[in-house]
């Protein structure tokens, strides 16, 4: 079986020029996206920034992480999971002490 990359396919901006050029030319979006191979999600995307007076460039990629970067980014986000469980348990904790709970005996 194939597997897709998560990052997808990238086309450059002449590619998505001429797919664009081709719905204008009054085929479908449906037939242009089947023959290109390319989702119609991305090739309404291009029609749109196209049509919105943008260009169709490839963005700039993104710096790679360091190591470092990625453990600090892995330990914000147990500290914020760690942060949220910890405010559950000192709510349910709030709740179960109150003692006004259904079937608590006020005598």
């Amino acid at each position: 079986m194939e597997q897709k990359s998560k990052s997808g396919r990238r086309y450059d901006a002449e590619f998505k020029e001429n797919a664009v050029a081709l719905v204008n030319t009054g085929r479908t979006v449906v037939e242009v996206a089947r023959d290109l191979g390319v989702t119609t999600w991305s090739l309404r995307r291009w029609i749109a920034v196209k049509g919105n007076g943008g260009t169709l460039e490839e963005p700039k990629t993104l710096a790679i992480e360091t190591p470092e970067q990625r453990e600090n980014r892995r330990l914000r986000q147990e500290n914020d999971y760690l942060r949220r469980q910890r405010d559950i348990l000192k709510k349910a904790l709030a709740i179960v002490s109150d003692g006004n709970l259904p079937g608590a005996s006020n005598s």
